[in-house]
């Protein structure tokens, strides 16, 4: 297997760790005043989905596992998990709700996502940037609040709570950024 550097590993990089393998679910490269820097990883055991958390100095060497990083159509969800298609061979696979994780309320019916497999068992998921909701409920705008002063509270269509600006109102389209539910700008549809 392949040796990189611990700071060149990201979010959904696949690790093999005494011949197990673990899913990075953030990385963050430390840079004290003084000493060396370091890369702090906090990972899931693929085979359990216990969590650890790994400390590295940044040029320390790790083994990165060989994974499959393909498109893959999302279909569905049902009691077995989450079905994703591969849009050239037609293979389906079966996603368990660990694997998808806090994705899963942002995953839409026929969104193309990253599907990263490992013999044929996905490990990982990476939604698109954004995605394009409804906004199902959020409280009246005051009158006379300025659109920079504040962000009001508001309730998307997949049930994620969100800030959004005061001008916006319940029935608006808007783009979320995936990676932690907050609005980006209002849809251009």
């Amino acid at each position: 297997m392949p040796k990189v550097i611990a700071s060149s590993l990201r979010k959904g990089s696949v690790v093999d760790i005494d011949g197990k393998l673990y899913v990075v679910l953030n990385a963050e490269n430390i840079h004290p005043g003084k000493g060396t820097p370091v890369t702090q990883l906090n990972m899931r055991r693929i085979s359990d989905g216990v969590k650890i958390s790994e400390r590295y100095r940044t040029t320390e060497q790790v083994e990165r596992a060989f994974v499959d990083d393909r498109n893959h159509t999302f279909l569905y969800q049902d009691g077995e998990g989450f079905h994703f298609m591969n849009p050239e061979t037609y293979d389906q696979l079966v996603a368990t709700p660990e694997v998808v994780g806090d994705s899963a309320p942002y995953l839409q019916e026929g969104m193309t996502v990253i599907l990263s497999t490992h013999d044929d068992v996905a490990i990982a998921l990476e939604l698109p940037r954004t995605v394009v909701l409804e906004i199902k409920d959020t409280e009246p705008s005051v009158k006379g609040q300025t659109a920079s002063s504040s962000y009001k509270p508001a309730i998307l269509s997949n049930g994620v709570r969100t800030n959004v600006p005061p001008y916006i109102s319940p029935g608006t389209r808007v783009i979320i950024l995936t990676e932690d539910g907050s609005y980006l700008e209002r849809a251009k549809d």
